[in-house]
């Protein structure tokens, strides 16, 4: 049912929404929502010299996935400083880091295979280090003699 225009004074005309009274928390002239659009004066988003007060923000969530260019494979790096504090574990970190690399596409895949080559290596030479010393007790203990 069709209204027609009302002529009264505080009635909204047909198709227009009712006027609100003026909000107590804004500039005179300027609406909340649409705060560029107002009787003068900047943005309140805005400083004096017309730049924005904080950066626009993009789509809120939306990262994607990881880049191939955020650096070596941690764990490789780790591999590579355990083969000379603690060679097993820059073994098992050495492969761990393979794996991951293959799956990833991530670089560092250098750094991985210079860590299990030195955590191999000196591996080894602890393991030989520690069988030639055992072999020397034995070789000292077996002679009979005793010197007091």
């Amino acid at each position: 049912m069709n209204q027609p225009p009302s002529d009264e004074p505080g009635q909204p005309r047909w198709g227009q929404q009712p006027e609100q009274p003026p909000s107590p928390y804004e500039r005179p002239g300027e609406s909340a929502l649409y705060p560029h659009e107002g009787a003068g004066g900047p943005s309140p988003y805005e400083r004096p010299g017309g730049q924005p007060q904080y950066p626009p923000r993009g789509p809120y969530g939306q990262y994607g996935p990881p880049s191939g260019d955020g650096g070596p494979n941690v764990m490789a790096i780790l591999s590579l400083v355990f083969a000379f504090v603690f060679a097993p574990a820059g073994i098992v970190l050495g492969h761990l880091a393979k794996r991951q690399i293959r799956r990833t596409g991530e670089a560092g895949d250098q750094l991985a295979t210079w860590g299990l080559v030195l955590s191999y290596a000196f591996t080894v030479l602890g393991l030989l280090a520690c069988c030639g010393w055992l072999a020397f007790l034995i070789w000292a203990g077996s002679h009979g003699e005793t010197t007091y």
